[in-house]
């Protein structure tokens, strides 16, 4: 089987490997897609080898088919298409213990901690797999996991029906979490500097403003009567990012904090007392999101179509991440399929 294995900063190698029999408890998957994001592109600029080491196969967002079921396995069928909930908690820490198992403090994050879905077979607890209806198309739900994110992120906003909500970053996930919310009901600004990004959000229906030309705070005042907006979710990882999405909010609105931040941030903390606003962290996502998230690709919400700007053979998994790297690209997936067939 063909893998792709990092092996250093931005070195990825594609290595054919024989595929294991599933253990006790696991399932063998057929891979068919796996999606490249942005942890990926974390790993392969070398910033994550603490948790990733040297020969690891990478890779979370996928879809594919069940090849073989190891002992102690029932309920699935040889040729079921499924997808992974790529996250197992260890069960015994205090997040796990309060019901927090998607914030565990010991997380084994398949594709970072242990090996991933960059490989035409790949063996998984079977407690991790979700079924996937069969009329859904297997490159679409490769979108299932980044779906799941911003499932979890609007329902952590608590968005509902009327809500004015500022999304700050047009990236795979600032567009989806757009599109959920709007699914709600909610009136969406989505904040974007790239022209390319707001084109594909554009052509989804999404309103998009560019942040280098506009006054975003004015532009949510003018459509919010001078109220400013409910919920805003920062996505974009930048310092102007959060100043955006802290100043466009309402009295006692909320900040969701999706993007990763690597450093600290400097955050207008008078603006919290003035207007009690709150901040919630907003980490990976549950089992029930994964499930709404198949429901939303499988309906048809989620225009997994326009979002999947390429789709590259495994064997050229380097050019699929430059790609990434180099923008113009939305969703950048990787045929994992034995021959591409």
């Amino acid at each position: 089987m063909k893998a792709v294995v990092y092996r250093g900063a931005r070195h990825l190698g594609i290595e054919d490997r024989d595929p294991e029999p599933p253990g006790r408890g696991q399932v063998r998957i057929e891979v068919a897609y796996t999606g490249i994001c942005g942890t990926d592109l974390h790993i392969y600029h070398g910033d994550m080898d603490a948790r990733v080491g040297d020969s690891a196969i990478i890779g979370h967002e996928m879809s594919g088919r069940i090849a073989a079921v190891g002992e102690d396995v029932t309920g699935w069928n040889v040729g079921q298409a499924v997808t992974v909930m790529p996250t197992r908690p260890c069960g015994r820490c205090a997040a796990c213990q309060r019901g927090n198992s998607h914030v565990c403090h010991a997380m084994n994050f398949l594709g970072i901690d242990s090996p991933g879905a960059m490989q035409s077979y790949w063996n998984v607890p079977a407690e991790l797999v979700l079924p996937l209806p069969e009329e859904l198309p297997l490159d679409h739900a490769a979108l299932v996991e980044p779906v799941a994110v911003a499932v979890h992120d609007v329902r952590r906003g608590n968005v509902t029906a009327d809500d004015q909500v500022v999304v700050v970053g047009g990236g795979p996930v600032g567009v989806l979490i757009a599109t959920v919310a709007r699914g709600r009901g909610a009136r969406v600004l989505l904040v974007e500097p790239d022209p390319f990004r707001r084109e594909v959000a554009e052509g989804i229906g999404i309103d998009t403003v560019d942040p280098r030309s506009t006054d975003v705070v004015a532009l949510v005042n003018d459509r919010t009567d001078g109220a400013g907006a409910d919920i805003a979710f920062e996505v974009s990882g930048s310092a102007a990012g959060v100043t955006t999405a802290v100043d466009v909010l309402t009295t006692r609105g909320r900040l969701v904090m999706v993007a990763i931040h690597p450093q600290p941030r400097e955050v207008n903390l008078h603006r919290f007392f003035w207007r009690e606003l709150e901040l919630l962290g907003a980490r990976l996502y549950q089992r029930d999101d994964m499930v709404e998230a198949i429901r939303l690709v499988a309906s048809g919400a989620i225009p997994a179509r326009q979002l999947i700007s390429r789709v590259e053979p495994v064997e050229s998994a380097s050019a699929a991440f430059a790609a990434l790297e180099g923008g113009g690209v939305m969703k950048v997936l990787l045929d994992v399929r034995e021959g591409n067939k």
